[in-house]
């Protein structure tokens, strides 16, 4: 569906030396600096797929989505979404594909957005059954009717996003680009807008690419991720891949009964006895508030082996295991 190979974007940047010196030489003669924004980026998408793109502010998201969408020519490599090269084949790349920027709006600012809607079905010759049952689903999904009568430039930054999200889907594209399209905005709106993306996924088999910081979307909509820093590509593969292969601390939390914190600490020492020195450095504990906290590499010791351990040696009221989220992995890949 779609594929990239070998996919790099640079830029020239002006070098300006220091002070008024700098500033007269300028005008005479100009140095660049060559910035490469992406660097032989390579991956492939399977039609229906959702895929999250994500990456630090300034690691080459936008611009790789620009030259998936056709705004931006590569100056390496080449990009093909179903069968087109999108800054070849601008027109018709973009009758194909939806996008939504979430820092820029594609409505018309000065026009009410019923009109908005009413322009956008002839542009792309949307069939008037097919207009009225999105419009249907888009009111119920995201309540339009209660903002349809108002200009653009007087919507909310909530209203705005649902408006840009009902926009891009209008005509049914066979891609579906999303770049930051939950930014700033409240629980609720976040949810609707979730839910309109997996209908259409499911619904239609919409090809989906997903850029966000917020990594609660990413683990709501998305099976597979790939991961940008600088430029480069340091990851693309599945959430359970990368929970396996990175998120490997996991943390049990037991609700005790004692008389003696200090009993407690003394008694949970005693496992590091059964282990050896490298694989201590691999588990933690507190005692506190009438709990023990227990983080541990799950890859150096087994849940059993500790879940044993305390629930013969001390009066547990409840426990709970929890794994490490998505974000903490992301940020543990960054560091590293």
């Amino acid at each position: 569906m779609i594929e990239v190979s070998g996919l790099t974007k640079s830029f020239k940047s002006f070098k300006k030396e220091k002070g008024i010196k700098g500033t007269l030489k300028s005008l005479v003669s100009r140095e660049y600096t060559s910035i490469d924004a992406v660097k032989d980026v390579s991956f492939n998408i399977k039609r229906g797929e959702i895929i999250g793109y994500i990456g630090a502010n300034g690691a080459g998201k936008s611009t790789t989505i620009k030259m998936m969408t056709g705004i931006l020519t590569p100056t390496e490599g080449y990009v093909n979404v179903d069968g087109r090269i999108p800054y070849e084949e601008r027109t018709e790349n973009a009758r194909h594909i939806g996008v939504v920027f979430g820092q820029k709006t594609q409505l018309w600012w000065d026009l009410p957005l019923g009109e908005t809607y009413s322009i956008l079905k002839e542009i792309y010759e949307v069939p008037d059954d097919f207009y009225e049952e999105q419009m249907k689903y888009f009111d119920q999904v995201f309540e339009l009717s209660t903002f349809m009568d108002k200009t653009v430039r007087t919507l909310s930054l909530g209203q705005r996003m649902r408006a840009d999200l009902a926009a891009s889907m209008l005509h049914n594209p066979q891609v579906l680009f999303l770049d930051e399209p939950t930014i700033g905005l409240d629980v609720v709106v976040k949810e609707r807008i979730r839910k309109a993306i997996k209908d259409m996924n499911e619904k239609y088999g919409t090809t989906i690419v997903l850029t966000t910081h917020d990594m609660s979307d990413i683990e709501e909509l998305c099976h597979r991720i790939i991961i940008i820093d600088k430029g480069t590509l340091l990851y693309d593969g599945g959430i359970d891949k990368i929970r396996k292969d990175y998120g490997f601390e996991r943390k049990i939390t037991f609700d005790l009964r004692y008389d003696s914190e200090d009993e407690v600490k003394e008694s949970l020492s005693s496992i590091y006895q059964n282990i050896d020195n490298s694989t201590q450095k691999n588990l933690r504990f507190i005692v506190q508030d009438n709990q023990a906290i227990i983080n541990f590499n799950r890859n150096e010791i087994s849940i059993s082996s500790i879940m044993n351990f305390v629930l013969h040696g001390f009066n547990v009221l409840d426990f709970s295991v929890q794994d490490m989220d998505i974000e903490a992995i992301v940020k543990q890949i960054y560091t590293k």
